[in-house]
């Protein structure tokens, strides 16, 4: 059980039955009246923000959560599926699982898998990922104006925006977070 004393970043816990990880937290003593302490939880199973105000005492239980690192192998009719390195054992995930996440994974990626009950609820992506352009408008000679920019299909078919200069067939970095375009991978 963790009390508000305990409270640090990072740190799961149960709340109404669901299993939240705390992004900030502030204790807070008034003057008058009982301490509390204001925080900013993130459900892990459906990725929502929640703002509470606990009072100071508080128990909580300790939430039956693990990550695991993976590798990403294939997705098919069954779902994305991933392999442990340690124990090769495999799992299927599902595309409501993974959400935006599905859209960065690459054959041989590592990612964190979230367990919760021994259920594979989520993935972690890393936070910037290589990705092959699959379809995307040629760049016409002389349209070189600063600052415009293309939508481009990613090869696992996430949209993004990208320089009027990125052609079919090039590698390039992708923010996990924003989904945007960082800069096109030199190819060796």
């Amino acid at each position: 059980m963790y009390e508000t004393s305990d409270f640090r970043k990072n740190l799961k816990i149960m709340v109404e039955g669901k299993p939240y990880v705390i992004v900030d937290f502030q204790h807070v003593k008034p003057g008058k009246g009982n301490q509390f302490t204001r925080t900013k939880l993130r459900n892990m199973l459906t990725g929502q923000n929640l703002e509470v105000t606990f009072k100071s005492g508080e128990k909580f239980e300790v939430p039956n959560v693990e990550n695991k690192e993976m590798n990403f192998l294939y997705k098919d009719d069954s779902g994305f599926n991933f392999m442990s390195n340690e124990t090769y054992e495999q799992i299927a995930m599902s595309e409501e699982d993974l959400g935006e996440s599905r859209y960065y994974l690459t054959e041989g990626l590592k990612v964190v898998v979230l367990f919760y009950n021994e259920k594979a609820v989520a993935a972690d992506v890393p936070k910037a990922v290589n990705l092959k352009v699959a379809n995307t408008d040629p760049g016409i000679k002389g349209d070189r104006v600063t600052g415009a920019s293309k939508p481009a299909t990613m090869e696992t078919g996430l949209v993004v925006s990208v320089p009027l200069h990125i052609n079919e067939g090039d590698t390039l970095r992708i923010d996990t977070s924003t989904g945007d375009y960082v800069e096109r991978v030199s190819q060796k």
